[in-house]
């Protein structure tokens, strides 16, 4: 099961490290990281493609940077972009506080449709 996390962002070289960090830091395997860049000028860009080799190391990994039309063009972007089953959407700035949180969202997943799967029988 693969989770694409995504993050929009805009001129945001004060908050996206540390999203990104958080993101690096998950235990999880199957994830998918998408970065949507409005075009940032303020050094967004250094920061993602300081990450990205890290981050393709160990996810799949896509990241545009292009004008939008705002952040729900960003979001349909990263959307288009995005091939796992389930999507979340992350902002720059916010991070994933505890590394296991990815792996305890799939386990509790997979316990509960096995546990629906044991009620049909």
């Amino acid at each position: 099961m693969t989770f694409s996390i995504i993050t929009v962002t805009y001129n945001a070289v004060k908050w996206l490290e540390r999203t990104v960090q958080s993101i690096i830091n998950q235990t999880y395997p199957d994830i998918e990281y998408i970065i949507v860049d409005g075009g940032s000028t303020d050094g967004t860009i250094d920061i993602i493609r300081n990450y990205e080799l890290q981050i393709m190391e160990k996810y799949a990994f896509k990241w545009i940077s292009e004008p939008d039309k705002g952040l729900y063009d960003a979001m349909n972007k990263g959307l288009k972009l995005a091939t796992g089953n389930y999507i979340w959407f992350m902002n720059a700035g916010d991070r994933i506080r505890d590394s296991e949180t990815v792996e305890t969202i799939y386990q509790l997943q997979f316990t509960i449709v096995n546990s629906q799967l044991s009620i049909g029988n």
